[in-house]
């Protein structure tokens, strides 16, 4: 273990700094762009870790040349973390402090490190955030959609079919959902958007804390159009954040809980006078309006 890692206070009254003297696993956010970003407790880990272990190493070593410090560095990254668990483990059981990284932001958040995470803290070791910069959250704090309640889906499928029937599938949440997105795919992202859920708002963050921050807004045809008339807006990596469907009425929702009261009782054998009585008593109305819907489902209407 690193001698100068320590527990001490933090520079403002009543905090405490959590860093532990051996054995732990420091999951590490690093900038998303903005160097600046870097929290000075990040700074400060990375330069007195026994390991640091890295999505990509090359990047990584980029970042820690510039805060002036040189760890060891272990690659870590979809194709090879199942493998690591047992090496960084035992670098843990000998009293060792860890570091984990990605490329950018917070990692886990749609980058590698869930399963080293699980499977140490299944084997009682102890795990510590260290927090600072996530695309997500940037985003979503300068887009002026509704941040009360969102749905991160991380990166939508690659395939065109597949990816309409994911936003197909989210069409009627009414939570804002955020998306990551690549350069190479934000149009047909864009066009599937359109196609799914028609005209609603969608803010697009792109390239956040870096040279060419920006954000666009509108409906993603807007947002197309926009593209084709000034194809820089189409470059680097995006945050996409799409407002959430309008709420039902009552009167909406009601129908549907009884379509799925119906539905799941026809299914299970029930007869359509049964099931339109059992729904009569359960939501009210009459057992006519009931044995009409219930008929209509039986018969694929």
């Amino acid at each position: 273990m690193n001698p100068s890692l320590s527990s001490r206070a933090e520079s403002f009254p009543g905090a405490e700094m959590t860093d532990a003297i051996t054995g732990v696993l420091y999951v590490v956010a690093t900038p998303i762009g903005n160097l600046d970003d870097l929290a000075p407790r990040a700074a400060r880990l990375l330069g007195e870790v026994d390991l640091v272990a890295a999505e990509d190493t090359r990047h990584t070593s980029r970042l820690l040349r510039h805060l002036g410090v040189a760890p060891p560095l272990l690659s870590l990254h979809e194709h090879n973390e199942a493998a690591r668990v047992e090496q960084i483990d035992a670098r843990l059981a000998a009293g060792e402090a860890v570091a984990l990284v990605s490329d950018a932001g917070t990692p886990l958040i749609s980058d590698p490190g869930f399963v080293l995470v699980r499977e140490l803290r299944a084997r009682g070791r102890r795990i510590v955030p260290v927090p600072g910069a996530c695309a997500l959250v940037a985003a979503l704090s300068a887009a002026g959609l509704p941040t009360d309640r969102f749905l991160f889906q991380g990166f939508l499928p690659a395939k065109g079919g597949t990816r309409r029937g994911r936003l197909e599938a989210l069409a009627e949440r009414e939570e804002t959902l955020v998306f990551y997105e690549s350069p190479h795919r934000i149009r047909d992202t864009l066009a599937d958007l359109g196609t799914v859920l028609g005209e609603r708002q969608v803010v697009l963050a792109r390239e956040l804390t870096k040279t060419f921050e920006t954000f666009l807004e509108g409906t993603p045809e807007a947002l197309l159009a926009r593209m084709a008339d000034d194809p820089d807006q189409a470059r680097g990596e995006f945050v996409v954040m799409v407002a959430g469907a309008a709420p039902k009425s009552a009167d909406e929702a009601a129908s549907v809980d009884a379509d799925a009261l119906l539905s799941a009782m026809l299914a299970e054998g029930v007869g359509v006078k049964q099931a339109a009585a059992v729904t009569a008593r359960t939501l009210g109305g009459a057992k006519k309006q009931w044995y009409a819907r219930a008929q209509a489902l039986k018969d694929g209407d």
